[in-house]
Formats: structure tokens, sequence, C-alpha cells
């Protein structure tokens, strides 16, 4: 692909669409509104803008999944811990008793 720009004299490739001031919702009559088809049915989808609770709400949400996930990594990070230690302690007691043996 080009990133060329087109010179002055080439007409832009697609027209940006003018929505009148009396259609704040931008779709006029005659054109389909948005719809999901799915194999059940089709469902009308809606969007709407997010209010100040709303987006507190959402905010505090993803801080609480973040907030779990990171308890549980840490967990299984701590499960680790006495496990390696365990290993490394009978490791320490192998080599002192090889030791120990070995001089008998």
């Amino acid at each position: 692909m080009s990133d060329q720009r087109p010179t002055s004299g080439e007409q832009p490739r697609s027209e940006p669409e003018i929505i009148p001031p009396g259609r704040s919702d931008g779709w006029q009559r005659g054109r389909p509104r948005p719809y999901l088809h799915t194999g059940e049915g089709i469902h009308r989808i809606y969007v709407t803008r997010l209010g100040p609770f709303s987006t507190f709400l959402l905010v505090a949400a993803i801080g609480i999944a973040a907030a779990l996930l990171f308890i549980i990594l840490l967990g299984a990070f701590l499960l680790w811990i006495p496990i390696i230690g365990l290993v490394l302690a009978v490791a320490i007691i192998s080599g002192l008793l090889r030791g120990y043996f070995r001089r008998l």
C-alpha cells in the first residue's frame, strides 16, 4: 500500500457524512438502524453515553478485577516459597548426610 497523499487534482475516495442538526441520532429516514444477527435471531444494538456514576462503576469493576488477578498471582507465587525452601533444606541435609556417611 502507498502512503502517498492525493495531489490537488484528485478527488477524495469517500465523502464525509454530514448529519443535519435536527437528527441527533445520526440516522436518516429510510436507512437501517444497527442490528446484530445471531444464529438465534436479530437483536438491536443500543449504544449510550456513560454518565459519571456509570463511569465510576466501570472503573471500580476493572480495578476490582485487576486486584483479584494480582492477589491470585501473588498467592501462586507465595505458594512456591515454602516448596522451594523445603527442596533447598532437603538438598542441604542430603549433602551433609552424604559427607557424614563418606567418613564412616
